[in-house]
């Protein structure tokens, strides 16, 4: 009888402490994917973004400065119009699949609200004379405790690098297509 007590005891004690585990959780992982069909050849797109030190058709970006080329490890500085920075590593690329992976080494969250960011660029062939660019990434919000200030929140960080993304393949398809 008197283990049963125990067990019981064990058994409420864990239901009690069961909502502060789950409110001790910190951030989750956040993903972003958006996509872009672009009225021109993949390889005229792929001749475009398939440089890892050139991100001048993002807007917003003032230049990029890098190291590398498009090896493994290389590396860029993004410098934003008004001076921010934000550093890069590049960590995955096949120009065959044209294709690239890298990943924030540095950036202000105050720039851009997320944490432990890597991000995937890809070009694919959509029939005719068309292609599609889809650019995803994943990362933490910008505030790694819980009950982060709003704007460095897991819908900040969604919505900026969704924001982002969204810029830079709309700036691609109106130049891209107004040379076709």
């Amino acid at each position: 009888m008197r283990g049963l007590k125990v067990l019981s005891g064990c058994a409420v004690a864990l239901a009690l402490l069961a909502p502060l585990a789950v409110k001790a959780h910190g951030p989750s992982r956040q993903k972003v994917s958006e996509t872009v069909e672009i009225n021109a050849p993949a390889a005229k797109v792929w001749a475009r973004i398939g440089n890892f030190q050139d991100i001048g058709w993002l807007p917003g970006v003032e230049k990029t400065e890098g190291t590398g080329g498009n090896a493994d490890k290389a590396t860029r500085k993004i410098t934003l119009k008004g001076g921010a920075t934000i550093d890069e590593e590049l960590y995955a690329y096949s120009a065959e699949k044209m294709s690239y992976s890298y990943r924030i080494t540095q950036v202000d969250v105050k720039v851009l609200p997320v944490n432990n960011y890597s991000s995937t660029i890809t070009v694919t062939p959509a029939g005719d004379n068309k292609s599609t660019i889809e650019w995803r990434g994943a990362f933490y919000r910008g505030f790694m405790n819980n009950d982060p200030p709003p704007e460095l929140s897991d819908e900040a960080a969604v919505k900026a690098v969704s924001g982002i993304y969204r810029a830079g393949l709309d700036s691609l398809k109106k130049e891209l297509e107004a040379t076709q």
